[in-house]
């Protein structure tokens, strides 16, 4: 790899990010900053309170998306979503609460001091968005740790973040950090190298006027081009390393069937007006007291609040 530096990463590193739609960075967060994620994790997952919680269940397919109020209203908020299995028949959880939780979102990075330090306040995030030069003036808009738990972690299908975070033109990028070991047994995150430049977003993930969410159709079926071929990359990953993620590339991960859990902290960034338009029709609102954080001090007139 080159050795031709910007302010963070390497030259080679953003062609490579541009060719395949993802960058792992190893090492990214320090033994002691990952540590301080995971531990502050770990302390909220102890602490919520099953007393008023719906059980919200986090599901992911086409069908069964997650649309109740309690997902609709958690922009501003830190909230608790479950793994599908960890309900019995009866609608009543079958384990320990800290062992039953999908993940955990979706306004950590603005309300946890732990998590705000490293998304909003770090000089390594702030160099990388520079160095990749994919947005004009960032906003940082959902954050979650994802716990794929022991054996009932669930399998998230293939897609693309901006089907789910859409702007018009797309631009969503999401930055991911393993907080544990990623393992094929545990559910590492898999790509489809180049994906991004061959697969449109022909739908987005939106408030369904009914109530709920669902999905509107941006290009008509029959007008959608083939699935890109290739095969899939598994990205096994250590504490620490941070996988960058293309709005438009495909990956997957599939059910954690070990006995060890694989959490990790995302946070996503689009761009913000004029250069892209994120409209009412998306299921994650900004509100007036809590608008889109920028990553970038870049003065700007525009707020960007619902």
């Amino acid at each position: 790899m080159s050795a031709t530096p910007l302010e963070y990463l390497l030259l080679d590193q953003v062609e490579q990010f541009y060719r395949d739609g993802y960058l792992r960075i190893p090492g990214f967060l320090s033994v002691e900053e990952t540590e301080a994620l995971l531990t502050r994790a770990k302390q909220l997952l102890e602490n919520f309170s099953l007393e008023d919680h719906p059980l919200t269940k986090f599901t992911t397919g086409d069908d069964n998306h997650v649309g109740d109020d309690y997902f609709l209203t958690s922009g501003d908020k830190i909230r608790y979503f479950l793994e599908e299995d960890a309900l019995d028949n009866n609608g009543k959880l079958n384990r320990e609460k800290q062992k039953a939780v999908n993940k955990i979102g979706h306004g950590l990075h603005e309300l946890d001091p732990v998590f705000r330090e490293v998304t909003l306040n770090n000089p390594k995030i702030k160099a990388v968005a520079r160095d990749l030069r994919f947005h004009h003036d960032p906003v940082a808009l959902q954050s979650m740790v994802i716990c794929k738990q022991t054996h009932i972690g669930g399998e998230v299908p293939e897609h693309n973040d901006s089907t789910f975070l859409y702007t018009d033109p797309p631009s969503a990028l999401g930055c991911w950090i393993a907080l544990e070991k990623c393992t094929p047994e545990n559910g590492a995150l898999s790509f489809l190298p180049g994906s991004h430049l061959t697969a449109p977003i022909t739908k987005r993930f939106v408030r369904l006027p009914t109530g709920g969410t669902g999905f509107e159709e941006l290009i008509p079926p029959e007008q959608v081009p083939p699935k890109p071929e290739g095969k899939y990359i598994l990205e096994a990953c250590s504490p620490g390393d941070l996988v960058l993620i293309h709005g438009s590339v495909l990956h997957k991960s599939e059910k954690n069937t070990s006995p060890y859990t694989r959490f990790a902290y995302t946070f996503h960034m689009i761009e913000s007006p004029p250069y892209a338009k994120y409209d009412e029709k998306n299921w994650l609102q900004p509100t007036p007291k809590m608008p889109f954080s920028k990553i970038l001090d870049i003065p700007n007139p525009e707020v960007f609040a619902g």
